[in-house]
């Protein structure tokens, strides 16, 4: 999924997403000769700005990202997905790169996009319009403190986002956060509060947060409650906030959190909170570091050739759905450089749009030939190997050897060069349980994926659909339940309703297989020599049948001694053989050869003389079983 949220000139107005595409040609990339790229720590900036104007973007990107991550909780997970900044001179270069409103670039002075695989942020620099890095600061805040962790409530996660977003460093150490927002304020001062019921309920699928005017309104409120939380009460709720997130990530109720970490209800919190609002005052928060958060100056920088150049902006474009530009220049830059990674990855993911799968595959090929360090080249190289075997109906049967062995290569080099990216980890499990071949490895793997991101219902899902395989149905049944909790995504929480009907059938399914074989099992066992009939036993060589009219004598050989049984009733035993070699008839009279048996007699009250007993059956076996 793309997403882009635009920065305007006029504050509080936005614009919907539009999937416009423009097919103009994109004549060339503008002053190709001057661009530059320059690598940090966490973002890679290209940009035909001075060197300075990008070292600045950079500068404040990396202190606020430094800062962010610093403010939250000891174990925040750092954020693996590849951000890239571009740093337009002027308004008349960014112009021909802006998202599409009404089939004209829009009138914004930044953007940020993101998606499964890449983050950009565009800007230009000369500023003329408003500053781009307010909404830019809130976008990049809800990838900072996205739900690796755990869900935060809607109201947590914008209002942290619009607090961030006041962001400025002041020196290397210090930063300052806060003050008012004067979209916010006056909305405020306006309009009726929101009850903080109501916004503690409200969700991605409510009015408030899809309706333009409550969606405001709730932002607003969101905004100044956060403000409230970071710098009210002399700092009594700032002081414990981490540990209020840790426990709404943990799916904790709003108001259940609010009296086991502040030992207060939601009235409290409401009157304080309301009386704060008349005060009209959002004191700005000065924080300082131990250490330095200032731009690395040992940055890479090294000028950009037109090829890359024009493989980034055409990455770019396509991604805003700019697609038939952004398709032009990336076939432009491979036409004058055919190993170019950037431009093979981009087109790769625009093929695998549009299930243009062996072209996407080659791309990808080709994206992780180049370059040996692009994890995600190798890891769509896979997932497009995989999508190739989906039938109609979105199911895939079989992975065969050859595609298996060359989709687990490629995830196992994307995993050891980048062993914090989850989708790996389920993509081999997948693999696995596809196969039905190492299946606990399988668990293994999805447990990993879900440590990285607990908040993917996907990896849930997965993860049940394994434990139904093993057929572990009660770990099944409450991983699915477990997403049915969640509540969201739609789609998945649809297919875990109907794996817990397929969960049900497979349990009822098994335990009849199991009983049936119990059933066969103890038919076999009871069906196997020595077990058919009950009695004492000797097992040995018959060598002799003595009949009279009703009566019958068996004369058997054993390792100890001869034995004699006296049958009175010849109707009354039993031959069984279990072998073709003992004939369907046996004749009265010495057997030759003798034949091997097992004999299951009983005592008897009225027996001849020097009888051991009365035969009940005869079992003739096989010669050398036993």
């Amino acid at each position: 999924m793309n997403r882009w949220v635009l920065v305007f000139a006029f504050v509080g107005l936005l614009l919907p997403q539009s999937s416009a595409v423009n097919s103009r040609p994109v004549s060339a990339v503008p002053g190709a000769e001057g661009w530059l790229r320059v690598r940090t720590r966490n973002f890679t900036l290209i940009g035909n700005a001075s060197e300075k104007d990008i070292r600045q973007a950079g500068s404040k990107l990396e202190q606020f990202r430094v800062a962010v991550t610093r403010l939250l909780t000891a174990d925040a997970q750092r954020q693996n997905l590849p951000v890239t900044v571009i740093v337009f001179k002027g308004d008349s270069d960014f112009q021909p790169f802006k998202p599409l409103y009404q089939g004209k670039p829009a009138d914004v002075s930044g953007y940020f996009q993101t998606s499964d695989d890449q983050a950009y942020i565009a800007l230009a620099a000369d500023g003329q319009q408003t500053d781009p890095y307010r909404i830019i600061f809130h976008e990049y805040s809800h990838l900072l403190t996205g739900d690796r962790r755990g869900r935060l409530p809607v109201w947590v996660s914008e209002g942290l986002a619009e607090y961030y977003s006041t962001f400025s460093a002041r020196t290397a150490q210090q930063i300052r956060l806060g003050g008012p927002l004067p979209a916010h304020t006056q909305l405020l001062r306006r309009q009726p509060w929101l009850s903080l019921t109501t916004v503690f309920a409200v969700a991605e699928d409510s009015p408030y947060y899809t309706d333009g005017d409550k969606k405001r309104q709730f932002y607003a409120v969101s905004w100044a409650l956060m403000h409230y939380l970071m710098t009210g009460k002399d700092g009594r709720y700032q002081d414990r906030l981490s540990d209020f997130l840790q426990l709404l990530r943990a799916g904790k109720a709003t108001p259940d959190a609010l009296r086991q970490v502040w030992q207060i209800d939601v009235a409290t919190l409401e009157a304080e909170f309301r009386q704060f609002l008349r005060n009209n005052s959002f004191p700005v928060q000065e924080i300082s570091f131990a250490e330095k958060i200032e731009f690395d100056e040992r940055a890479e920088v090294a000028p950009l050739s037109e090829p890359e150049t024009q493989a980034y902006l055409g990455d770019l474009l396509w991604r805003i759905h700019r697609t038939a530009e952004g398709e032009q220049l990336l076939q432009r830059a491979i036409a004058q450089n055919a190993k170019l990674p950037v431009a093979h990855f981009a087109l790769g993911k625009l093929r695998l749009q549009r299930q243009q799968l062996p072209e996407a595959k080659e791309h990808f090929r080709q994206a992780a030939e180049a370059d040996p360090q692009h994890y995600l080249a190798r890891y769509f190289y896979a997932f497009t190997l995989q999508q190739q075997y989906v039938d109609e109906y979105q199911f895939i049967a079989e992975f065969p050897d050859e595609a298996t062995q060359r989709m687990r290569a490629a995830l196992d080099a994307a995993r050891q060069l980048a062993p914090d990216f989850p989708d790996t980890y389920r993509l081999l499990a997948f693999i696995n349980l596809v196969r039905q071949e190492q299946l606990p490895e399988a668990v293994t793997l999805m447990q990993q994926a879900l440590r990285l991101a607990p908040e993917r219902q996907d990896f849930v899902y997965t993860l049940a659909q394994v434990y139904l395989r093993q057929n572990q149905f009660g770990a099944a049944r409450t991983v699915a339940e477990r997403i049915i909790a969640y509540g969201e995504p739609a789609r998945i929480v649809e297919r875990a309703k109907w794996l817990l009907g397929s969960i049900a059938d497979a349990e009822r399914a098994h335990a009849a297989s199991e009983a049936l074989a119990k059933q066969k099992a103890d038919a076999a066992a009871l069906a196997a020599p020595g077990r058919r009939f009950t009695g004492e036993q000797v097992e040995g060589w018959l060598t002799r049948i003595d009949c009279t009219d009703n009566s019958v004598t068996l004369t058997v050989n054993s390792e100890m001694r001869t034995f004699k049984f006296h049958a009175a009733q010849r109707g009354d035993l039993i031959f069984v053989r279990y072998t073709i070699d003992v004939p369907v008839e046996i004749t009265c009279g010495a057997l030759l050869p003798a034949r091997k048996v097992i004999v299951t007699y009983r005592s008897a009250t009225q027996i001849p003389a020097r009888s051991d007993g009365e035969p009940v059956g005869v079992e003739f076996l096989k010669a050398g079983s036993s």
